[in-house]
């Protein structure tokens, strides 16, 4: 094996981290006849939800709640094995009813199109653009989180005319060169297809995703995102919106990097030209080595670091969130 490849399998094998390299065959067989991958699945968020049809994405579902009055709020997911619109759940629950709200759920989550494609950031980009054009109709205060954040600058870097500003919670791309989790330093290495294609393997790709889908995996994974208790429902909800058909295909495109955009902030944040916010604190999943310099070169960015906080700030700090949140919109 070249030393090439091995350096990313190693890295791919830290993505599994308490799991192992490989699934042995019991585990393959297992997955195949024993693990329901088709699990009944409750809304993630209790309001109304509607469908759209995205020539470039399939199917895409969202929440909304258009009770109140003023600029429409759009709340974005992040990626993971387990992601769900359930992760903007408190900042959809706090607004609704003061302003009109919508959460999507990212192709390959949720209710959404979990199809056997090839995912890629564009997708993922153009997702975004087709609900605010052609399902909200106006432009939007949007939040972002974690790799969601990328997808959203993406787009407002493509369309800026449809987002009155974007706020980014915890986002990736921010690391320093040859820093950052095995997910970021193999897009970075560009040997993202060659870990895919591993990964993916017919025989084993859907047992090692079930390996990281598994309720001890998904909790461990949500304790690096809490500094204090998991909320209650979390897990559970994680576990059933991962037990789908089609829920393994983009986080294996995740896990192999392939979903991030290479040197994304000279690449992408630095031209978004409308008002940004950064909310952030410690982060297990992510860095922020370069976000001083991207404040302190750029007009329409700021910071605000709301602390003792892990990745999920707007569930353990609420308060805090929403206060940075309006202060910023009333500014902008």
């Amino acid at each position: 094996m070249s030393q090439n490849k091995s350096k990313i399998l190693a890295a791919v094998g830290g993505l599994v981290g308490t799991a192992v390299s490989l699934p042995t065959a019991a585990w393959i067989v297992y997955s195949k006849l024993f693990i329901n991958h088709n699990l009944p699945l409750p809304d993630a968020i209790p309001a109304a939800k509607a469908q759209f049809n995205s020539e470039a994405a399939g199917t895409i579902n969202y929440y909304y709640d258009k009770s109140g009055k003023g600029r429409p709020l759009l709340l974005i997911h992040s990626v993971n094995a387990a992601a769900s619109a359930y992760e903007m759940r408190p900042l959809f629950e706090h607004y609704r009813g003061t302003r009109p709200v919508y959460a999507l759920d990212l192709p390959g989550y949720g209710f959404s199109d979990r199809a056997d494609r090839t995912y890629t950031a564009e997708l993922f980009e153009q997702a975004i653009i087709d609900l605010v054009k052609n399902e909200i109709g106006e432009p939007v205060d949007a939040v972002a989180l974690s790799l969601g954040s990328e997808f959203l600058a993406r787009a407002a870097l493509a369309e800026p005319d449809l987002f009155r500003s974007m706020t980014l919670i915890s986002p990736s791309g921010f690391n320093a060169q040859g820093k950052g989790r095995a997910t970021q330093r193999v897009s970075a290495n560009e040997s993202s297809d060659t870990a895919y294609k591993w990964l993916a393997f017919p025989l084993w790709g859907q047992a090692l995703y079930d390996l990281i889908a598994t309720r001890r995996s998904i909790k461990f994974f949500l304790e690096k995102s809490f500094y204090g208790p998991i909320a209650d429902g979390f897990v559970d909800y994680g576990y059933l919106t991962s037990h789908q058909p089609g829920a393994a295909n983009v986080p294996l495109y995740f896990v192999s990097g392939r979903l991030f955009t290479p040197g994304v902030k000279t690449a992408v944040y630095e031209k978004v030209t409308v008002p940004s916010l950064i909310i952030y604190d410690e982060d297990f999943f992510v860095r922020f080595d370069t976000l001083p310099d991207l404040v302190e070169n750029k007009a329409n960015w700021q910071a605000v670091r709301i602390e003792p906080t892990r990745g999920l700030p707007h569930w353990e700090r609420l308060p805090e969130v929403v206060e940075t949140l309006n202060h910023f919109w009333q500014a902008a």
